[in-house]
């Protein structure tokens, strides 16, 4: 078979997909997103996941990008990389999934295979997926076509595991097409890859990846909750502890991104549906998600300590990013501290060097500050740590000696001897 290869999606996962498949097959990338689409074209990728170099060269060589229906129909394999948010409820919101699906029906022709990259619940590909592409296609699953799952694993801004140096789970809707499937990722996965006997197995080994995480992340977080009652330093209780050669060293801090605050509760709500309360997945997923009440909690007592008024009072929170060294806002819980403290009367300036303005506008209707003086400020919080946050230590310094500036370090990030107090 020869593979002509569309990526459904050109985010933070479908790009650098894009890029890399390009290198061994001719790839058509393909958005609703007109905009992103003509940035591409023009070698600009505002996500940072691909260098202006890197998609300069896939272009002259074998990837193009559209928003046209009609110019992906001629491909044969077809991978999809949507988004899989959750709603209000916190349960899984599949309509980006079931709108590419029923696009992909329009052009889906006998012998071609689609793959799902998005993270799912165990069951959802076939489920949920192949009804939408049998109903719209007309065509018979495993007859006429055929569904692979290849879960995405990857780290938005880290250039060192990029997705060709991540192993890569495969699977495939029969044993023929599985091993088809996985060859083709062989092909240009430098990692390896690892078969999964089934989709359902594929699919239930990503949602259990980011909900392991999560329950790590939480089980530090209670600690530092803990430490904080017994005003103990967290990050040296977990130095000392991690001295042990298996302690899992994980750190206390604010769980977003589109993965690990989001992914357990789609293994939760399948849980849920066969009759099976999830105790273990969900108390992680609580205190995670109550930690940015929690920590602008904290900062309102300190700044009470320090004789400030807290109505009226001005904090500056450096990062909005779900992590450092990305443009990602998706699920920032950093946003839960700024509306925390708002909630108290408080003006709240936001400096990220990281974020788009216009993103951050439009997602959480803040404007982003272009520069800042400390100076300004009655309280700091440090949410993310970006390394041009450093250039600021001084200047933080010498606002405490003149003035009761507290200064709350998340991330353990300033030296410790100017913080008022690290989570």
């Amino acid at each position: 078979m020869n593979k002509k290869i569309a990526i459904i999606g050109l985010g933070y996962v479908g790009l650098p997909l894009a890029v890399a498949f390009s290198k061994k097959y001719e790839v058509i990338g393909f958005d609703i997103n007109k905009k992103r689409v003509e940035e591409l074209k023009e070698g600009i990728d505002k996500t940072l996941e691909v260098s202006e170099n890197e998609l300069k060269e896939a272009i002259l060589n074998q990837l193009s990008f559209t928003n046209s229906l009609e110019e992906i129909k001629n491909c044969n394999v077809y991978i999809v990389t949507v988004p899989t948010p959750i709603d209000k409820y916190k349960n899984p919101n599949l309509i980006p999934l079931q709108k590419a699906s029923k696009e992909l029906g329009k052009v889906l022709k006998k012998g071609d295979i689609v793959i799902y990259e998005s993270t799912v619940y165990p069951g959802c590909t076939e489920e949920v997926c192949v009804p939408i592409l049998e109903k719209v296609s007309e065509l018979k699953f495993n007859k006429d076509f055929f569904v692979g799952y290849s879960p995405e694993r990857i780290n938005p801004g880290d250039k060192k595991h990029t997705v060709e140096k991540i192993l890569k789970v495969t699977s495939g809707s029969t044993p023929e097409i599985a091993k088809e499937i996985d060859k083709m990722y062989a092909s240009i996965i430098e990692a390896g890859t690892h078969l999964a006997s089934s989709i359902k197995v594929a699919e239930a080994a990503k949602v259990i990846e980011n909900a392991q995480r999560d329950i790590n992340i939480a089980f530090v977080n209670e600690l530092a909750l803990i430490f904080d009652k017994l005003d103990i330093d967290t990050k040296a209780v977990l130095e000392a502890a991690g001295t042990k050669w298996n302690f899992l060293k994980f750190t206390p801090g604010l769980v977003g991104g589109h993965c690990i605050g989001v992914d357990p509760y789609y293994l939760t709500y399948k849980a849920k549906e066969i009759g099976h309360h999830p105790e273990i997945i969900l108390a992680g997923r609580r205190l995670n998600d109550n930690m940015g009440i929690f920590v602008a909690n904290k900062v309102i007592k300190l700044m009470i300590q320090k004789g400030h008024t807290i109505k009226g009072s001005k904090v500056l929170i450096l990062g909005l990013t779900f992590k450092e060294h990305t443009p990602d806002i998706r699920n920032s819980k950093v946003i839960d501290v700024i509306r925390e403290l708002k909630e108290f009367g408080i003006y709240v300036d936001v400096y990220d060097p990281w974020a788009d303005s216009e993103e951050v506008k439009h997602e959480y209707g803040l404007e982003l500050k272009d520069n800042i003086n400390v100076n300004d400020y009655d309280g700091i919080v440090l949410a993310v740590s970006h390394n041009e946050f450093k250039e600021l230590e001084n200047n933080i310094k010498e606002a405490k000696k003149a003035s009761n500036l507290i200064l709350y370090d998340i991330k353990s990030f300033f030296d410790k001897e100017i913080v008022d107090r690290r989570l």
